[in-house]
């Protein structure tokens, strides 16, 4: 089969830029690169893209492409690749295209390219810890003792997971070892971790018995844990590097709490507003008074007007409960509840029929008459 041509191969005119070629064979190998795509000719298009950018990405062998084609090359030997393997390629890279790609979650290539970037220290998995708080302590603010598991720095080999240490050997400290692989287009170099010392570039004497070679080792705390005033059921916070342990050596995860408020036998929070029911009689509804009303965290007088109802309602602005966003805080409502005796005795009922005698019907009374005699 003749080959098609490298300008046709990637996709670009003859004028196309260094940089508009690679950008295109980037494209071709992330979209048949046998680790990717596992599909008939896959591999194929992918050996055929490599081809063409190893010739025209190199100015002078595409120099020779361009005056005189596929024969420019016919005269270096016959075999494996039309003629294309008479080429050393031993010192040609292609680790800025490979690396790029193996960011996109590939393996290792088979076709000799493996890309190793040394043994990262990954953080920790963070974790969630629902926390019940009751409605003053989340209202004022307050502070609350947690047990929490956490990894700390060991003490024995202050963190470095042995004693005795060395340079490895076999990795001279890079954490990396180089290999070479033969391939259908040549030898090609290949990075990989150092086994011996798993990317870290030293080696110890003897491994610390504490932490097990880790350098971290886990430990029970108690942590006051800071309750924000004002905080509200749902709301979360962050407890940075109090998470789990990283896997290897890296920064603990973090810890978030949410909070859940519990309910109030008298108060009612509304958005950031606070809603108290104040009992009284019908004496002091009817005739009016003075009340002592427990704010959230305070005591003030109230002046209940004479001829209040249930439901009537004091506001007290400013007394509520803080914004967790702004330095504002809501108002505190109190709302009437006049409470009507089951029993009396025989002289308040007297008292009472004798104010049934008097006349004390209002507007709202008289309209309900009307309302009543209506036919």
């Amino acid at each position: 089969m003749a080959k098609r041509d490298y300008y046709e191969v990637l996709g670009v005119d003859k004028n196309a830029s260094e940089k508009d070629i690679k950008m295109a064979f980037r494209r071709l190998a992330k979209k048949y690169h046998p680790d990717v795509n596992k599909e008939p000719g896959a591999e194929e298009k992918f050996k055929e893209a490599q081809e063409a950018y190893a010739v025209l990405s190199d100015e002078g062998r595409r120099k020779q492409y361009d005056q005189f084609g596929h024969a420019a090359f016919d005269n270096n030997g016959a075999g494996g690749a039309e003629g294309f393997s008479g080429f050393d390629f031993s010192g040609f890279d292609f680790s800025d295209i490979f690396d790029n790609i193996f960011d996109f979650g590939m393996g290792g290539s088979s076709f000799g390219f493996s890309s190793s970037r040394g043994r990262r220290k990954s953080k920790g998995r963070d974790s969630l810890l629902q926390m019940d708080v009751t409605f003053m302590e989340a209202a004022l603010g307050s502070v609350k003792e947690i047990e929490i598991t956490t990894t700390d720095t060991c003490g024995d080999c202050d963190g470095k997971g042995g004693f005795g240490e060395h340079t490895c050997e076999d990795c001279h400290g890079s954490g990396t070892v180089t290999g070479q692989q033969s391939t259908l287009f040549g030898s090609f170099l290949t990075k990989t971790t150092c086994k011996s010392c798993n990317g870290e570039g030293v080696t110890y004497d003897r491994i610390c018995s504490k932490c097990r070679g880790t350098g971290r080792v886990k430990k029970v705390k108690d942590v006051d844990v800071k309750v924000p005033e004002g905080i509200a059921t749902g709301n979360r916070i962050r407890l940075s590097k109090m998470g789990e342990a990283s896997p290897n050596g890296g920064e603990n995860g973090d810890l978030y709490i949410e909070f859940n408020v519990k309910d109030h036998e008298f108060y009612e929070r509304v958005g950031n507003d606070v809603y108290m029911e104040l009992p009284i009689t019908i004496t002091d509804a009817i005739l009016g008074t003075k009340k002592d009303v427990k704010l959230l965290n305070s005591v003030v007088t109230l002046t209940i007007p004479a001829g209040t109802n249930s439901g009537d309602k004091l506001r007290i602005k400013g007394k509520g409960i803080k914004d967790v966003n702004y330095n504002s805080y809501g108002d505190f409502y109190v709302i009437m509840s006049v409470v009507t005796p089951k029993k009396i005795s025989r002289e308040q009922k007297k008292l009472i029929e004798k104010l049934r005698d008097t006349d004390l019907s209002d507007k709202k009374i008289d309209k309900y008459e009307k309302f009543l005699r209506q036919k």
